[in-house]
C-alpha cells in the first residue's frame, strides 16, 4: 500500500500529514514533496511535450500554488523542456514530479500519478486534444480543449 519511504518517513507522520495535505514523491524514494491545499486545474494533458517527459499519455496534472509546495526530501531535478518551461524530476530514477510555466510563476504543477494518494484527486478536463496520439481514445465525458484551459478550484 505504501511505497518505499525515505529513512525519515514513518507511516504515522504521512498518514497525519495527507489529512491537510498532498504527499508525494519518485518512485526509488529518493525525492518526497508535499502540497497544501487547494488543487486546481485537474487535467489530462496530451501535449508532446508532457507525454515525452513522462513517456506516458495523457499525463494527469494538479496545479498547486508555489509558495504551498515544498521538497521535504531530497532535492528535485530540473531541466528547462522549452524556453518557459521547468520540468522537475528525480535525477536518481527518473520520476516525473513537477511542471513550471515562466508565466505563470507562482504556480507549479504536480503530477498525480506521484502522489501517495492519487485517487483524491480526479481530473476534470482533457487538455492539449489536438496533440493526442490517433490510437488514443477518450472515453469519459470530461471537456475537451484543443490547447490549454483552466479550470475552478477543486
Amino acid at each position: 500500500m505504501f511505497p518505499e519511504w525515505p529513512r525519515l518517513a514513518t507511516r504515522a507522520n504521512v498518514e497525519r500529514v495527507s489529512e491537510l495535505s498532498y504527499a508525494g514523491g519518485c518512485r526509488c524514494g529518493a525525492v518526497r514533496y508535499e502540497a497544501l491545499p487547494p488543487a486546481c486545474n485537474l487535467c489530462f494533458c496530451h501535449c508532446t511535450s508532457c507525454r515525452r517527459a513522462a513517456g506516458a499519455t495523457p499525463v494527469a496534472w494538479a496545479t498547486f500554488t508555489g509558495s504551498k509546495f515544498r521538497i521535504t526530501h531530497g532535492r528535485l531535478a530540473e531541466t528547462r523542456s522549452s524556453a518557459h518551461v521547468l520540468r522537475g524530476f528525480c535525477a536518481a530514477c527518473g520520476t516525473c514530479l513537477t511542471y513550471r510555466h515562466d508565466a505563470r510563476g507562482e504556480e507549479i504543477d504536480v503530477t498525480l500519478g506521484s502522489l501517495d494518494e492519487p485517487a483524491r484527486l480526479t481530473p476534470v478536463m482533457h487538455l492539449w486534444v489536438e496533440d493526442k496520439l490517433p490510437w488514443v481514445t477518450i472515453a469519459d465525458e470530461l471537456p475537451q480543449f484543443s490547447r490549454g484551459h483552466s479550470a475552478p478550484a477543486a
